[in-house]
């Protein structure tokens, strides 16, 4: 599942996903667009529940932040594809 939120210039980015040991993680990607100011955090969850609880606190502190949903979708490939180059620095954990 990844979930983009969007406020001005901002956006913060929920990325939930399985390693390459099979370990489920909670990517954490926010920033500015078109700079290279922002963070990453990873976080080791032990189920789907426990993510979806996380995920759930993130979208509340968005929400309340002012961000905006720009995008929910189950899987990487079907990010649309305007968005794709905007997102193609904020994936980039995804490929190293």
């Amino acid at each position: 599942m990844l979930i983009r939120w969007e406020k001005e210039q901002d956006y913060y980015l929920v990325y939930v996903h399985q390693d390459m040991l099979g370990d489920l993680l909670v990517t954490r990607v926010w920033g500015q667009t078109g700079t290279q100011y922002g963070g990453i955090k990873h976080t080791l969850v032990h189920s789907e529940a426990e993510a979806a609880i996380l995920v759930d606190d993130v979208r509340h502190i968005q929400e309340s932040r002012g961000y905006h949903k720009v995008l929910e979708t189950q899987s990487l490939n079907q990010i649309p594809a305007d968005l794709q180059a905007t997102m193609q620095d904020e994936l980039a954990f995804q490929n190293g």
